[in-house]
This record gives structure tokens, sequence and C-alpha cells, in this order.
């Protein structure tokens, strides 16, 4: 049975490969033929577009290449940010639908229900569109500025277009990250929950010292998913206006005809942003099962 297995593991192996090979065969059969060739030499070359967000200094004057790094860092941004807003959101709306408290759960539900049955690009529109350019032209409020040319937060100054993507993928991650916190709540055995209360323990403290830490293995692998999904949503942010990593290596393919090395960056950047999630969600979930074995 063993060797069975492996031979039909290696077949489909083969057959992968053979399928890669074909196709790797093709475009330079086609590439050949139409003149173009294969390579990178261009990306030295000035871009001779503007950014309207850097995360650094550039110019249009600057090399293709480093117009793509100012793409991957804004796209970085966007995301860092996202997965700590998502996650905070995810977990207080799931401990909230977890809650005996009537009215917070009927408020956690009903946010989850609206935000996962309207598809994420409409509401990064309205975020943009509705709420951010809907703000005042003059500047409001105190510690926090409002406008419709951007926030300024804390000496922070954020554009319209980075505040739109953030909130609409927090908001709509977090309703996904709410349902995974909810089930690994419920996995949890209801006596723990009695212990807690028997010990004095008001619910919200018991949550986070008892029944999360106790959710945690049942969240994790969940979590990665959403995790993964939001660095992939965030190419969405092209329809705001955002110059993140997939708006800057379109402009870029327009002006060099060079679609298929943009597309492979573009590939290789997302492929390794993924890894990183993965490794390191996969590297948390190892020590915390290491923790709770060691406390057992």
């Amino acid at each position: 049975m063993r060797h069975r297995r492996l031979l039909v593991q290696v077949g489909v192996a083969g057959v992968l490969f053979g399928l890669l090979a074909l196709l790797v065969n093709n475009l330079a059969v086609n590439l050949i033929r139409t003149g173009l060739g294969l390579g990178f030499g261009w990306l030295g070359r000035p871009a001779g577009f503007a950014l309207a967000e850097t995360a650094l200094p550039y110019a249009p004057s600057d090399s293709y290449f480093w117009a793509l790094i100012i793409g991957w860092l804004n796209s970085l941004k966007v995301i860092v940010a996202g997965l700590l807003l998502a996650t905070v959101l995810g977990v207080a709306a799931g401990s909230a639908r977890s809650s005996g408290n009537r009215l917070l759960r009927s408020l956690a539900g009903g946010y989850v229900a609206l935000i996962r049955q309207v598809p994420l690009l409409l509401q990064l529109l309205f975020w943009y569109f509705v709420a951010f350019l809907g703000l005042p032209s003059e500047p409001v409020g105190g510690l926090i500025r409002l406008s419709n040319q951007g926030i300024q937060l804390f000496g922070l100054n954020l554009s319209v277009e980075f505040c739109a993507v953030l909130v609409g993928l927090t908001v709509f991650t977090g309703a996904s990250i709410a349902e995974i916190v909810r089930g690994g709540i419920n996995a949890v055995p209801r006596g723990q929950w009695e212990a807690f209360r028997s010990l004095g323990l008001g619910e919200g403290l018991g949550l986070r010292r008892i029944v999360l830490p106790q959710a945690l293995p049942a969240i994790l692998p969940a979590l990665t998913s959403q995790y993964l999904n939001l660095a992939k949503n965030s190419t969405l942010a092209i329809a705001v206006g955002y110059a993140d990593l997939y708006a800057v290596s379109d402009t870029t393919i327009t002006q060099t005809g060079r679609a298929i090395e943009g597309f492979l960056l573009l590939l290789f950047s997302f492929l390794l942003l993924n890894l990183l999630i993965s490794g390191g969600m996969a590297a948390f979930n190892s020590a915390v099962l290491g923790r709770l074995n060691r406390s057992r």
C-alpha cells in the first residue's frame, strides 16, 4: 500500500512537472516569435510616473525597480495595519457574540451578518466615495483631524485612499475573524465558564484569562487563512487609487510592455509575503500548543 501511494505521488508530480515544462516551452517559443525576449534590464530605467503616496522618497526620475519597492512598502503598510486592526475588531466582535449580554450579542451578530453579505469591492467604494470623500473640505476635530483630503492622526498624515482601504479590509476581515473566534470560544467546555464564574471572575476577565487562551488552538489555523485572504484582498486597493504594489505593477506593465516579467515579480512578491505570514503563524501556533502542553 505504501509503495502504491508513493508511485501515485511520483506520477502526479511527473504530470505536473511535464505540464509546467510544456507551458515554459510555449512561453519561450511565443516570446522568440514576437521578438520580445525575457529579461529584467528594464528595471533600471526611469519610471517616468508619479506616485500619490510614498513610504520613502520617490521621484518620477527614479527607476522602475524603486517604484515597485515603494508599491510593495505601501502594500505592506496597509496589510500590517489591517492585520492588527482586524484582529482586534474580530476578537472583540467574536467575544461579544458569545457574551451573555443580549444587546452586545445582537449588535455583533448584525455586524457580522451585514458585512459578510456585501462584496469587499463595494465596501471599499462605499468607504472611499461616501464615507471619506463626504467629509468636509476643511479639517475638523482635535487630536484626530478629519477632512476629505485625509486624516491627521497624532502627527501622521493619512491619505483618503489609505484610510478607505484600511477601514474596508479591517471591517470585512474582522467579520470573518469574529466567526472564527466565536467558534473557538464555543469549543471550550462549558465547565470552564462555570469554573471562572465560581471564582468570582467577571465575564470579560474570564474570557481573557481562561477561555480565550484555551480557544487559541482552534482559532489559529483558520485565523491564518483570514490573514492570507487580507493580504490578497489588498490588491483591490487599485479600485480607489491607492498606489499599492498591484497598481504600480499595472502601470509598469502598461508602460514597458513587460507583462510576463511584471506578473512574475508580482507573483513572487505576494508569494514571499504569504510565506512570511504562514511561517509566522505556524511558529506562533507551535508556541501556543507547547505552552498549553506544559501547563497540563
